[in-house]
Parts: C-alpha cells; sequence; structure tokens
C-alpha cells in the first residue's frame, strides 16, 4: 500500500511534524489552586495525547493574563511557575517523539465563568472569587456580565501579554505557538461586527477589526523568525451580519502575510444561541474555502472521527493537517489504530505496547 497522507510529515518553518493528525486544543478547567499552573493531570493527558501516535500535541487555551482567563481553573503564562510547570509538559510530549504546541487566548467577554461541570453557571461574582472581564465593546455574551471597554492603552498591554506568553512559551521548549482568534474569545470579539462597534482604528472596517491580531502576529514573528506560528479561526458565526468563509479568508490572507505557517479553521462560538448545522465533518468546507485562499496549510477540525474520513480529507486537498478533540478524549491511541486501519505501520509505535498491536483494518 503507498504511504498514505494522515501519516507522512509536514514542515513548517524549521519544524518537521512526524504526521498529520493532531491533537487540537482542548481545555481542562484542572488547574488546583486557580494560580494557572499546569498539574499532573494535564502531565497524564498530554502524555497520553503524545504516547497515542499525534504529530503534535496543542496545549489547550492557555490565558496571557490573569482576566484572559475562560475559569479560575485555567492554565496561564503569565510568571515563572506557569512556564516551569509548561515546560515539564513540553518534556513529557517530546519523550513520545511528538511535537509540543500551545494555543495562546484571551477570553474576553466570556472570562470569568464558571467550569462547565460545576454546579452553577455564568459569570462568577467578584464577591466569589470572579473579576471584571474585557472586550472591545460592552456588549455582554448571552446573560454574562456586561464587560468593560478596553481603552488603546489597554489593548496595546493585551498585545504585549501575547507576545510575553510567547517568549515564555519559547523558553518552556513549544515547538509552535497557536493564537486563538476563533471561539467568541477575545481576539474573535474584535474581528467580528456583532461584538466590536468601536469607532477608533480597532473598529469598523475589516482592516481595522483585525489590527489586534495582526500586531500580535507581527510582533511575535519579528522576536520568533524559525518559530511556527498557527492563527485558529472561527469561519462562521452563523448569524446575519457575522464573519463568514469569505470574510475569514482575507483575515487568513492578512494573518499568512503578517506571519503565519497555518490557519486552523474551526467555526462559532460568538453568539450563544446561534443554529448551528452539525454533521460528521461538518467544518471541512471552510478549511477548503479558506485553504484557496491562502499559500499556507490549513487543518480542518470537527468531528472527524475516522480514520478513512481524514485521510480522504487529505486526499481531496480540502484541508493539509486533521485536528481531532473528542475523538482522542475517547481514545488518546486514535492515531495507533488509525495508522492500522489505513495500513501503515509506524516506527514510533511504542515498544511497551507491541505485544497488543492494533491489527491490519481495525476499525
Amino acid at each position: 500500500m503507498s504511504p498514505t497522507k494522515l501519516f507522512s510529515p509536514i514542515t513548517l518553518r524549521s519544524t518537521t511534524f512526524r504526521n498529520r493528525l493532531w491533537a487540537a486544543p482542548m481545555c481542562q478547567y484542572s488547574v488546583n489552586t486557580e494560580d494557572g499552573v499546569a498539574n499532573d493531570w494535564h502531565l497524564v493527558h498530554l502524555g497520553s495525547l503524545a504516547r497515542g501516535g499525534a504529530g503534535a500535541v496543542i496545549v489547550e487555551a492557555t490565558a496571557v493574563t490573569p482576566e484572559g482567563r475562560i475559569s479560575p481553573q485555567d492554565l496561564g503564562l503569565w510568571n515563572d511557575d506557569q512556564q516551569n510547570a509548561l515546560a515539564r509538559m513540553v518534556s513529557t510530549i517530546h519523550s513520545s517523539g511528538t511535537a509540543a504546541m500551545i494555543q495562546l487566548a484571551h477570553a474576553g467577554r466570556k472570562a470569568s465563568v464558571y467550569r462547565p461541570w460545576s454546579a452553577q453557571s455564568g459569570s462568577i461574582p467578584l464577591t466569589e472569587g470572579g473579576w471584571k472581564t474585557v472586550a472591545p465593546s460592552a456588549i455582554a455574551f448571552n446573560g454574562h456580565d456586561r464587560p468593560q471597554e478596553l481603552t488603546i492603552t489597554e489593548i496595546d498591554l493585551v498585545v504585549n501579554s501575547f507576545v510575553s506568553a510567547a517568549r515564555r512559551s519559547v523558553a518552556a521548549g513549544f515547538d509552535a505557538i497557536e493564537i486563538h482568534a476563533a471561539h467568541g474569545y477575545l481576539i474573535h470579539q474584535f474581528l467580528s461586527p456583532l461584538s466590536n462597534t468601536r469607532s477608533d482604528h480597532y473598529g469598523g472596517s475589516a482592516e481595522n477589526r483585525a489590527r489586534m491580531l495582526l500586531n500580535i502576529i507581527r510582533t511575535i514573528r519579528s522576536e520568533h523568525t524559525n518559530l511556527p506560528l498557527l492563527v485558529r479561526f472561527s469561519a462562521d458565526d452563523y448569524v446575519p451580519g457575522g464573519l463568514d468563509a469569505a470574510q475569514v479568508a482575507l483575515f487568513s490572507q492578512w494573518a499568512e502575510q503578517a506571519g503565519a505557517d497555518l490557519i486552523d479553521v474551526s467555526s462559532g462560538g460568538l453568539i450563544a444561541d446561534a443554529q448551528i448545522p452539525v454533521f460528521p465533518g461538518y467544518q471541512v468546507e471552510y478549511a477548503a474555502t479558506i485553504r484557496k485562499a491562502v499559500a499556507i496549510p490549513v487543518s480542518a477540525v470537527g468531528l472527524i472521527t475516522e480514520a478513512s474520513q481524514a485521510e480522504k480529507i487529505l486526499q481531496q486537498q480540502q484541508a493539509d493537517i486533521i485536528l481531532m478533540g473528542r475523538e482522542l478524549l475517547r481514545n488518546p491511541y486514535f492515531p495507533l489504530k488509525a495508522a492500522a486501519k489505513l495500513g501503515e505501520t509506524l516506527p514510533y509505535y511504542p515498544p511497551q505496547y507491541r505485544r497488543a498491536p492494533y491489527p491490519k483494518g481495525a476499525i
């Protein structure tokens, strides 16, 4: 059998990834003491994904400032303790031959909420450890507390926080960085006219709404010339007047010009009650559209659950990388199983597990 696309290597700048099946960033909401420091849960979780054969593991949305956390239990990267803990995660991921990435994020108006399995939901009161949220405009998200509109000076500080977190990411040993500009978080809030009604040079036109993101990309790129830099976009707000694939294709072109190396295409998250048609591979069409608009690789994500499905997406040139999330939560070793299904023999199958290999053609 000829080599598959899914298990062929790909190179971004000076980094080569052993295959094209990567673990998507998945929030764990599992910091112990609300200090943003990764712990043993993260070590085992991330280590399992790496040992399971992924080409890269992207660490969950990691806040660049305390107020940028989604919940008090989120990871952060604004101090030495957080950096040192993440360096331990990187070492564990690398021990399995997998590339380590990190997604840098700021939740904006979607910050300061209870984690998903809490008995309570919505914004956490200030008296219970919550904090005042910020956004491009003072427009609340679906019943959450009304955010404070960022000043120009505060926007500059947010940009600097992303740049500082990128420095810490490199110091911790990460092979690549993803900027989170999707799922209704702060950068997405700037990009969409539904959440950005500013009248200054950060609002109005598409160029203005993209200004903060592009400043982040350009500044990180100027400091780290060989670092692969990814950007995750939501390609559709699913609401009239919001972002669509054509607009996000334009943003992707600008991101490429600013120094991005890969566009990670997702969708939704800005409007809570948006009607999203969900079916297997429902976001692949968006990836294919954006891939035609840029010269850099594009990844697809969203209800991709089978080896043959993932391989077909790559063979049809709809995307260059497959990201999996929930399927890897169900089975961190899915990449090893997928390789067997596609008839591949992987040189990095863990020798400790070879007494129980997946049979060729495994479902």
